[in-house]
């Protein structure tokens, strides 16, 4: 399926809009990776514990939109988008949205 963040697609002319979509996903961390976030704020650099647990929320959050839009019988998501939440201590939850829409 064709996910774009462009509200047009070159070439393609969009038929139907068919509505948002969505996909969700919450992540938790593990306390090994805690402890690791918590030492490289103290000496600063990436938190790879963490860029890890988002780009897993990204993957599953981008699978769950292609998923409704498949359910609505979508040809594409147009104006894709993410959004993140801390929904409570240790976990983020990550949220990609769009237009699903015939072409």
């Amino acid at each position: 399926m064709l996910v774009t963040t462009t509200e047009n697609i070159p070439g393609k002319k969009i038929t139907e809009v068919l509505g948002v979509v969505f996909g969700s996903c919450v992540q938790t961390k593990h306390i090994g990776k805690d402890i690791g976030a918590g030492f490289r704020s103290i000496v600063g650099g990436e938190a790879k514990g963490y860029t890890e647990l988002m780009e897993e929320a990204r993957r599953t959050a981008m699978q769950r939109v292609i998923e409704d839009a498949r359910r609505i019988d979508a040809d594409a998501i147009v104006g894709m988008r993410y959004a993140t939440a801390q929904t409570m201590v240790g976990a983020a939850e990550l949220i990609a949205f769009g237009t699903a829409v015939k072409m």
